[in-house]
């Protein structure tokens, strides 16, 4: 069978992204567990007749990251058409317009390298079902598979693909033939109310990485394994465990020197019964609150001894995670 030449994409083609950010970890679901948080990050993708790549960047970033062929957006764009299906292959286009709208804070732990992941992979997807009229459903699982390999783990890729809160798991490479990401959705109880506290000052992912220990005692492995599996069981029936649920030992306590002010709050706000965690890598802080404590935990902003910088937020939790639109032009 011969097969199909990968089709140019049409000039005037353009489609619009939403993607979620995402809270990683949640204490001990580490590289594992994600919540969608309802802020979002937004970008028009559209193909031009003028050769060139154009990016604007509104919001947060804007300033500070790469106008070119480093915008992330755009290289996790390449990276999806290159793993599309050989009957889906396009051409790359000689003429793109990347407008995006940033709204995740950058380098606080909610999952903005992840946003910007799937917004490329989606919106590459959804130029090519676009321009070739092609009305199947939108691959969240291809999405998800590319976003996890981009990102080097599954955790807020996948709160962003698929929103709500999610477990996900890649093969091993070695014991398949094509490693893959599988998420599953985890219903919430109705009672739990996330609040993220966001400071001013920042932290590369890469940096929290690497004060992480290569090696971990078998006791603590095996807490974490019980607080992992009771996580699950909080967020979807019993919110009243959420704060043993959030216990943890593998990657917190290692990062304390790297977000001091941020485990100030935390054990503040543990002292008191509230179920705080380090958002992601950090150094936002997220609490699993419920209907009845949200609003003391709220009033933990800018309190005396902590960053007067802090912003506090209940974001909430989207029930769908990225929306991919075609755009009339």
């Amino acid at each position: 069978m011969t097969q199909r030449a990968a089709h140019r994409l049409a000039p005037g083609t353009s489609v619009h992204v939403r993607v979620p950010a995402s809270s990683a970890n949640l204490g001990p679901g580490f590289d594992s567990i994600g919540l969608a948080l309802g802020i979002w990050d937004e970008c028009t993708a559209t193909v031009t007749d003028d050769p060139g790549l154009v990016i604007e960047v509104e919001g947060q970033g804007a300033g500070d990251v790469p106008l070119d062929e480093r915008h992330l957006v755009y290289r996790s764009m390449l990276t999806a058409w290159d793993h599309l299906d050989p009957a889906d292959a396009v051409e790359v286009p000689r003429g793109l317009h990347l407008r995006c709208r940033n709204v995740v804070p950058h380098g606080r732990g909610l999952g903005s390298s992840a946003t910007a992941i799937v917004t490329g992979i989606a919106a590459a997807q959804g130029l090519s079902r676009a321009s070739e009229r092609d009305d199947r459903p939108f691959d969240l699982a291809f999405t998800n598979d590319i976003a996890s390999m981009v990102e080097g783990h599954p955790d807020n890729a996948s709160a962003s693909v698929h929103g709500g809160m999610t477990l996900s798991w890649s093969d091993d490479p070695g014991e398949t033939a094509k490693a893959a990401t599988t998420t599953v959705r985890v219903p919430l109880h109705p009672d739990v109310v996330p609040v993220v506290f966001i400071p001013s000052e920042t932290l590369s992912t890469a940096k929290a990485r690497s004060v992480l220990p290569s090696h971990v005692r078998l006791a603590d492995a095996a807490y974490n394994s019980a607080r992992a599996a009771l996580l699950v069981h909080a967020m979807r029936h019993a919110p009243e465990h959420l704060l043993s649920a959030t216990q943890e030992r593998l990657h917190q306590e290692a990062r304390r020197p790297s977000y001091p002010h941020s485990m100030e709050l935390v054990d503040a706000l543990r002292r008191e019964g509230h179920a705080a965690v380090i958002s992601g890598a950090g150094p936002s802080v997220l609490v699993l609150a419920t209907t009845t404590t949200a609003d003391a935990v709220l009033d933990h902003a800018g309190a005396p001894g902590e960053p007067s910088s802090w912003k506090a937020l209940a974001p909430g939790v989207p029930g769908e995670g990225v929306i991919v639109r075609e755009v009339t032009t």
